[in-house]
């Protein structure tokens, strides 16, 4: 198939093009390089630097499937920055559904989050939860799903919107265990924990969110749906930090602020419930130390 991968210069984007291309895929790359690094494009892709704020009609021609990774994925900055998150994912979104309307593509799949439930009732918290962010990440996320449901319904387009537990290796440029690492380079002597480390949440290595990802393009049957993906077990950073000072062979002293929350906008709590992608055959296959164990050699 013809496919399109925006943020394919990206974390999560770059591995799922990897895979599209493993699979024999004619795999197109858009990233404006902004936060994307061009030595994460497969080389079997073709890449086009290009921008989804623009109309982007030309390039979409004959896709098969355009998966929609392109976004500014760092919840503490939405809440400094609520219109640049809102411009990144909201009306980036909405200008590429139009490229994709424009050119006829007939299957788009979304980047969604679990920070679209807020601080959810029921865990494991299943797609049938209600919504209600707390950041204005979660918000812009929660937009765009509602954007690519209604281009779906309006144009006749199949889609499907995932939403990510924290995913976390390889090329990764944000997250609690990126900041961890880059601060016990820094200083191995003391390192500073956002909150009070009784965060509690489920994280997921960038090969089993891929591998979701393609379960739920090949094997969805609504024209529309939605999907969790996730680990099935949730972890305190407390236990994040601790892991990677044993793996590092570092103690440091640990230091944290003490707030509930590690930043404005921060969930506590959050462990998806994933049935849903698991009936189609998926399943999460990369144990957590394994995972963080491959994401500290990549670092290194």
């Amino acid at each position: 198939m013809k496919v399109a991968v925006t943020g394919g210069a990206g974390f999560i984007g770059s591995h799922l093009a990897d895979a599209l291309v493993s699979e024999g895929h004619e795999v197109y790359v858009i990233d404006n390089l902004v936060t994307g690094k061009q030595e994460n494009v497969n080389e079997k892709a073709i890449f086009m630097k290009r921008d989804i704020h623009h109309d982007l009609s030309n390039e979409l021609e004959g896709m098969d499937c355009v998966f929609h990774l392109a976004a500014n994925p760092d919840v503490k900055s939405s809440a400094t920055d609520p219109m640049g998150c809102f411009e990144e994912n909201v009306s980036g979104t909405l200008m590429l559904l139009e490229s994709c309307r424009k050119a006829d593509v007939k299957r788009i799949v979304f980047a969604s989050t679990s920070t679209v439930y807020g601080e959810a009732k029921v865990f494991p918290t299943p797609e049938s939860h209600p919504c209600a962010p707390i950041s204005n990440y979660g918000a812009s996320k929660l937009a765009g799903e509602a954007f690519v449901s209604s281009y779906c319904a309006t144009y006749g387009m199949k889609g499907t919107s995932m939403r990510f537990a924290n995913i976390y290796g390889e090329r990764s440029t944000h997250g609690v265990m990126y900041d961890f690492y880059h601060k016990l380079m820094h200083d191995s002597k003391r390192m500073e924990i956002l909150g009070d480390g009784r965060q509690e949440k489920s994280y997921l290595h960038v090969s089993d969110c891929v591998s979701g990802i393609m379960a739920a393009w090949k094997k969805q049957d609504a024209q529309y749906d939605v999907f969790n993906v996730g680990s099935h077990e949730k972890v305190l950073v407390s236990e994040i930090a601790a892991l990677m000072c044993r793996i590092l062979g570092l103690t440091p002293e640990l230091n944290y602020t003490g707030t509930p929350r590690g930043w404005a906008g921060d969930s506590r709590l959050m462990l998806l419930d994933c049935a849903k992608l698991k009936a189609l055959g998926w399943k999460a296959g990369l144990g957590f130390e394994n995972g963080v164990r491959r994401y500290i050699q990549g670092l290194k």
